[in-house]
């Protein structure tokens, strides 16, 4: 087994995923299109609030039927709530925030004048966050009740930190007030029922619902769907397909967190932490995927109101405010089994970032600190192939004189190896020992927020897009040539038509791919390039 047959087998390995993924964009599951697609408003069917358990929903004694809100006073209306990061609008049905735009994060590289919108009710891209509130024995409201709003419009004014927007419901003596909080530079915002009553007894529900929506990109692997999280089954995806299913439920889940998650951007849900919550999901229609949490009953007297506070999480995957918010919660930068690396390879990306205040420099300093640790390993690698390219004459005489008598061939070729102190595998190891780095660097630049629409220099503005005039892709596909040239030929003719043709495929596949990502493959075969042909110069400069 040598040098090259592994990146044969790697290349090969590689061309399968890729193929996998466009299998998936013209034969995986499709997003569900109702026979009359339109802009649905914010509310939602009752068939959602059975998500809930019955138990904890008032019915009618006889038929057991959900109860038909009755009509409110007070008009239904939009609350809008406009903060330094955040546009977002509240129906008063329920307190349901059904449209929400980031106002620091562009919709996209072609519409830098437009926020990014998270949360829409465009059919296509449905997405809101739902809470309410329910009891067997009492009024409560739902989300499909309506409260009353002193305001139509909220702003977080200069000079303030803090902007509270009061939602109000009475029914029967019982009072609820519904209380968003929100705070400068933060994209989290407290949600509050407090219920003031002389008895009552409920629970409060959250959940997040979604239309079925596709990746934005199908080149790029990154998944789409729900996640719950809490010390117990730590961090565990809920799919579509699995919310489809109805295969997910926790009747005692302690803390944690549930989310729906995207590339760069997640919803979450947070509860009080000490709080025993009930987790469920369903799908009550051909394109509605609902997660959800409810937490235990809590008791409300003349003395005491009864409190629900949970937090909601909304925006971009920022490592560092994440992991403050929530335990695990900054495991929505989802780099996979190979989390253990790819921190300590973000960390050193922020720090280099500090310095230039340039993502692509980062990058570049990023690519050439790793090549420095594994600068020995390398090297060791680039000895062993430099002495197997310097036999390669002697190789294919073998071949020419015993091709036909295999364990011969094998024979003189293990006493050549021995005579010249070559390790046949010495080549081998090394490369493989730095695979899960560099796959781990590979999840960092693809699942960074931070990358977005950031700009490198000349052409490259736009880091996580696809280079708008291939020249990344055809320097990397340049630089893997000059590296197949160092490397010792395969001995097998067909083996090296194979590799021949290896970096016109790869700069073809990498024509898609985004600039950052082939910034840091081009500077790393560079690098590989300098160091290699240092060594099989010195190598065959010996006698």
């Amino acid at each position: 087994m040598d040098n090259q047959r592994i990146i044969l087998y790697l290349a090969f390995f590689f061309t399968l995923f890729l193929l996998y993924q466009e299998w998936q964009k013209d034969y995986g599951p499709q997003p569900l299109v109702t026979e009359t697609e339109q802009v649905t408003s914010a509310v939602v069917s009752d068939a959602e609030i059975s998500a809930l358990p019955l138990a904890d929903i008032p019915t009618d004694a006889k038929s057991g039927a959900l109860p038909v809100a009755k009509e409110e006073s007070a008009p239904r209306q939009s609350v809008r709530v406009v903060t330094d990061v955040l546009d977002l609008m509240i129906d008063t049905q329920g307190g349901t925030v059904y449209q929400l735009d980031l106002r620091n994060y562009q919709k996209s590289s072609r519409e830098m004048d437009k926020p990014y919108r998270l949360y829409s009710v465009e059919e296509s891209k449905y997405h809101t966050a739902q809470s309410g509130l329910v009891s067997s024995a009492f009024a409560a409201p739902n989300h499909k009740d309506i409260y009353q709003s002193e305001k139509s419009e909220y702003r977080l004014q200069e000079g303030t930190d803090e902007l509270k927007v009061s939602l109000n419901w009475e029914k029967e003596g019982i009072k609820v007030s519904k209380v968003f909080t929100f705070k400068r530079d933060s994209y989290v915002i407290e949600v509050e029922h407090i219920v003031s009553a002389k008895d009552w007894s409920g629970s409060e529900y959250r959940q997040l619902v979604r239309s079925l929506q596709e990746r934005e990109s199908t080149m790029i692997p990154t998944y789409v769907g729900g996640v719950v999280f809490n010390d117990d089954i730590k961090y565990e995806k809920v799919d579509f397909d699995d919310i489809a299913d109805k295969s997910f439920e926790s009747t005692d889940m302690k803390g944690g967190w549930i989310a729906m998650i995207q590339h760069y951007f997640l919803s979450a849900w947070v509860p009080d932490q000490e709080q025993t919550n009930y987790t469920y999901t369903t799908h009550p229609t051909p394109n509605r995927y609902i997660l959800g949490m409810r937490s235990p009953a809590v008791t409300a007297s003349s003395e005491t109101p009864a409190k629900f506070k949970s937090l909601l999480v909304v925006g971009p995957k920022l490592q560092d405010r994440l992991e403050k918010i929530a335990p695990g919660l900054e495991l929505t930068v989802d780099y996979g089994i190979l989390t253990i690396l790819a921190k300590p390879l973000f960390w050193l990306l922020k720090f280099y970032h500090s310095l230039f205040d340039n993502w692509g420099w980062a990058i570049i300093f990023l690519t050439i600190s790793v090549k420095v640790i594994f600068y020995k390993l390398s090297e060791a690698g680039y000895r062993s192939m430099a002495r197997m390219r310097k036999i390669t004459p002697r190789m294919k005489l073998l071949k020419e004189r015993y091709g036909d008598d295999r364990q011969r061939m094998s024979a003189e070729m293990m006493k050549m190896y021995k005579e010249e102190k070559i390790n046949p595998l010495g080549g081998c190891f090394p490369i493989l020992i730095q695979i899960p780095v560099f796959i781990a660097l590979y999840w960092v630049l693809l699942e960074s927020v931070e990358m977005r629409n950031a700009p490198f220099a000349l052409w490259i503005q736009n880091l996580s897009e696809q280079d708008p005039y291939y020249i990344l892709p055809i320097l990397m596909g340049s630089t893997m040539f000059i590296q197949q040239k160092l490397n010792p030929a395969p001995v097998d003719p067909v083996q090296q038509k194979i590799f021949q043709f290896m970096p016109l495929v790869f700069t073809i596949f990498f024509l898609f791919f985004p600039s950052g990502l082939v910034l840091y493959w081009v500077v790393n075969n560079s690098l590989s390039i300098i160091q290699q042909w240092i060594i099989t110069k010195r190598i065959e400069a010996e006698k």
